[in-house]
Order: C-alpha cells, then structure tokens, then sequence
C-alpha cells in the first residue's frame, strides 16, 4: 500500500539529514567554547546494523487494522537491515499474551505491539522491557510507561475536535443548526475522548446543537441499523459526524434508501472509499477525519532507530522521543488527492 511517509508527517524517518546542527558562527562574538553540533547519527535510508522486529498485533477484522498490518509489512520491506517477525494477530488477551512472549524468547531486538486492550497487556510489556527489548507500544496504550520504550498512536480527542470545528464552519452562519452523531462501541476509551473532542468544539459555535447522538460498532451492518434509526427519530439536521468510515458504509446505505440529502456528513478514519466518495462529491459525505494507519510504518521507523542505537532525522535529540501523538487531519474535496494513497481498504 502506498503510504504517506514519516518524512513529512513526523519529521523524523529516512532523509538523510544529520540532526540538530547547532547554529554558530552567526556572529562576531563567537567563542572557541561554544558547544559541539550534535554529530549523534540519525536514521536513513542506508544499511545499517541488521535489526530483527517483532511485530504483535489484534486480529485484523477491520479494514484499519489490516491497513495497520499492510503499513508495518510494506515499510519492513524498504530496509535491507531490517527483519520482520509478525504474528498472527489475536483479540484474545491471553492469545496475544503468548504471541508477544513467544516473540520474547526468539530474542527479537525490538518490539512494535499494538495491544487488544492496552491494560491488559501492560504486563508483558514491562516482561519485555526487563529482558532488555525495547518496545514501540502503537496506538492503545499500556497502563505504565515503563511498559514501552516509545508510544505513537493517533489523537482520538483531537479526531472529534477538528471533526467538530469542520462541521461548525460549514455551519457558522446558519441560525438554530442542529447536528446528530454516530459514534463508535461506546465500551472503548477511544469513543469517549472523540466524542468529548466533538462537543469541546461545538462549544465554539452557540448557533449549533447537537440533538441526537447514536452509538454503532464499527461495522457497516451496525452502522446502517443504527443510522436507519437516527433518520426516523430525526426529520431534519444540517450535519452528522460518524466516528468511523466502515460503519460509514453502512451509514451512507441507510441515507441512500431514505432519500436523504438535506445535510452533511463527516466521516472518520480515512478509508478509501470514503475517500473516493469526497472526491466524486455525489453523495452527503463530504469530509472524513483522518486517523492515519501509517502510524505502523512509522513505528517500524522508531523500532530499526532503537534497535540500531540511532536518533532520528529533524530532531536534534540523541535519542528518540518518548511519544508520539500524530495529527488528526480533515480529508475534503480540497486534498483529497494528496490522501488518496494513504486510503485503507
């Protein structure tokens, strides 16, 4: 899969640029003493120490998910010193468990895991990180820091925030709006932080109510249950979040059948067919919010620099960060290209 790479998403991954040069010899008053650049190597494109990843993560039932899996093989793949153990996924706790202490005794240099449930698996993350393998932990995040070595993962605040202000500028000028949503499994922290970014944004437009909020379960039969019934409970609305482009299939097939085009939709994600469905602009969705898959190749960026002893490019830190929360970008007809490739199936 194509990806839209760490390079320009997160300023670190394989230009090949040393980090942090210090900026002296500005002036007159330079002094012999002034500090040494920091000539620390940063991870490139070159061959380096061979570094063996092990890769663990949740079965792969959702179309995220798999492009999680697609990003983390395909960016392996770019380096010849980089060798991918990946298992084969598991939503059981104690399955996933086993796999990760399978990956353990193998000896693998460093761990990239993307845990079922993040509490549950926080202790054999601490069981890798005191056998000396360092872990990446992606996008649920263990209960200790001292479970993982480094955290990237998305904004699920942030998602429903900038989802929130899309919808309010679209709406600013119109007196009395009203606007529904379609959240996710409401179990999950994750449904919660979006749906709470959602409303801190709305807080910003006092002509805007929200009237009707219904959760899903991130499938498209869910999605086209639960929004068939939003549609008979509410005659009219101006705009709809859906915290997820899957069930947004589903979502957009209930709209479809009741003839609905009175309003806009904002999806969530970044699947490619919504994608497609912005770009064609014949249907209500007209924006989706990124929650970018690529935060696996990006992750296997961060394992081969841990693993090879090596900083990052575009940060003049000897080491790498201790975490990373990526951007929640609003996908419309205006950029639609530039996201196109970074779609997931």
């Amino acid at each position: 899969m194509p990806e839209l790479t760490s390079r320009r998403g997160l300023l670190f991954g394989t230009a090949a640029v040393s980090a942090g040069v210090l900026l002296t010899g500005c002036t007159s008053n330079e002094s012999k003493d002034e500090p040494a650049s920091n000539d620390q190597p940063a991870a490139d494109d070159k061959k380096g120490k061979q570094v063996t990843i092990g890769f663990a993560g949740p079965q792969a039932d959702h179309g995220w998910l798999n492009a999680i899996n697609d990003n983390a093989k395909n960016r392996a793949k770019k380096y010849e010193d980089v060798t991918l153990e990946i298992t084969e996924g598991s939503n059981d706790t104690a399955a996933q468990i086993g796999q990760i202490e399978t990956l353990i005794n193998k000896k693998v240099d460093v761990l990239v895991i993307l845990p079922a449930d993040g509490k549950a698996l926080t202790q054999v993350g601490l069981k890798a990180m005191r056998a000396g393998i360092p872990v990446v932990n992606l996008d649920r995040i263990f209960n200790s820091p001292q479970a993982y070595r480094s955290y990237i993962g998305g904004d699920n605040f942030g998602m429903g925030l900038n989802a929130g202000h899309y919808i309010g500028e679209q709406l600013k000028d119109k007196k009395n709006a009203k606007v529904i949503e379609l959240a996710g499994l409401d179990n999950l922290e994750l449904t919660k932080q979006r749906t709470a970014g959602f409303d801190a944004a709305l807080k910003n437009y006092p002509n805007i109510k929200k009237v009707a909020r219904q959760a899903a379960e991130f499938t498209v039969e869910s999605g086209q249950a639960k929004m068939s019934q939003l549609l008979q409970a509410q005659s009219s609305f101006d705009a709809l979040w859906n915290h997820d482009d899957d069930q947004g299939v589903g979502a957009l097939r209930a709209i479809e059948q009741a003839g609905r085009d009175d309003f806009i939709m904002v999806g969530g994600a970044g699947a490619l067919s919504a994608m497609q469905a912005i770009e064609a602009d014949n249907s209500v969705l007209k924006a989706t919010v990124l929650y970018p898959p690529t935060m696996a190749a990006s992750a296997i960026d961060l394992a081969r620099a841990l693993g090879q002893g090596k900083g990052v490019s575009g940060l003049a830190e000897f080491e790498i960060p201790s975490s990373l929360t990526l951007y929640s970008a609003v996908v419309d007809k205006e950029n639609v290209k530039t996201y196109l490739p970074t779609g997931f199936k």
